[in-house]
């Protein structure tokens, strides 16, 4: 039996100034949607930012709510679950939800995307639970981890990118100290 493979997951951001994320969730597959939720507003909560969300009909409807409330919010979690059926529906939502997402983030937006693409619903289940994969937390940790860098990167109060003139790590720190944003 093979050895269980290990991931390093950066540490969480923490926040000392005011961080609204927005969660938003398509609630097709209700409990897993509300697993993903618990896990999403708990991580944020840990970092000490502010959650909000809204439920949309569908993970197609995922990236339009995000780009609606952009500039309102410092970041977005993008929650749901597509489970593959019987026809190519299935890689349209999925090509076309991520594609949405993508193109928001390479825009300046801070998003992590928790919507689960899976076969079968044993596998959504285990993704989502927050004692098990927890892909909840981890899209929010990714969202506030870009909120960071984005802050890093931001000249304050105009909006737009700052050379930097220290040597940074990502969600860390040069000196290795976790910073706060």
């Amino acid at each position: 039996m093979a050895a269980a493979e290990q991931h390093y997951i950066l540490p969480t951001p923490k926040f000392d100034t005011p961080t609204r994320v927005l969660i938003v969730v398509a609630p097709y597959y209700k409990d897993i949607a509300d697993n993903l939720v618990a896990g999403a507003k708990a991580a944020i909560i840990a970092a000490g930012a502010t959650p909000d969300l809204i439920e949309v009909p569908g993970a197609l409807e995922v990236p339009t709510a995000i780009k609606l409330a952009s500039g309102t919010y410092d970041g977005f979690v993008a929650l749901g679950c597509i489970i593959r059926g019987e026809t190519t529906h299935y890689d349209t939502v999925c090509n076309d939800s991520s594609r949405g997402l993508t193109l928001m983030g390479l825009d300046g937006i801070c998003i992590g995307n928790g919507i689960l693409t899976v076969e079968n619903r044993p596998q959504a289940e285990v993704r989502a639970d927050q004692n098990g994969q927890n892909k909840g937390g981890g899209a929010a940790e990714a969202a506030m981890h870009l909120i960071t860098i984005k802050r890093r990167f931001t000249k304050s109060g105009t909006g737009r990118i700052a050379p930097s003139s220290e040597h940074i790590l990502m969600a860390e720190m040069a000196d290795g100290n976790q910073g706060t944003t």
